[in-house]
């Protein structure tokens, strides 16, 4: 057995890896700053990102514009530590031993809420999962 601890390894999956799952990944990548393995990965992966995901990044200083949608594969499903569904769409399942979670996010346009605004509270609202999510996977 390895006496140097393991970098504990996230996957953010959504439906389209365009929006939700790129918004958490980007979101742990800043916070963990190389200390988790992060990746994101969609059920049936879109075929860009979503403009206000990335804005809304851009305005904390996150740059994902090189990001683009993947399918989830095998290899990376079997070497996190935790996987997050964002939202109810997606439908994975988990190794067996893998920590797995559905994040039913926030939805405001169910209260009539568009646009930029939308996707901030989106955004905040994931950024406030995905710290809870980094105390419990460093132990910090």
């Amino acid at each position: 057995m390895s006496t140097s601890p393991k970098t504990p390894g996230v996957l953010f999956v959504c439906s389209k890896n365009g929006g939700k799952s790129q918004l958490a990944a980007g979101l742990m990548n800043q916070l963990a700053n190389g200390t988790v393995t992060v990746h994101s990965a969609g059920t049936s992966p879109g075929k860009s990102l979503n403009a206000q995901s990335v804005e809304s990044l851009a305005e904390l200083g996150i740059d994902i514009t090189g990001e683009h949608p993947k399918p989830i594969t095998d290899d990376v499903l079997n070497s996190v530590d935790a996987v997050i569904v964002l939202g109810t769409e997606a439908k994975v399942q988990a190794p067996k031993g893998t920590r797995f979670e559905v994040w039913d996010t926030d939805e405001p346009s169910k209260r009539g809420i568009e646009g930029m605004e939308r996707m901030r509270l989106v955004r905040d609202d994931i950024k406030a999962r995905v710290q809870k999510l980094y105390a419990e996977l460093t132990g910090s």
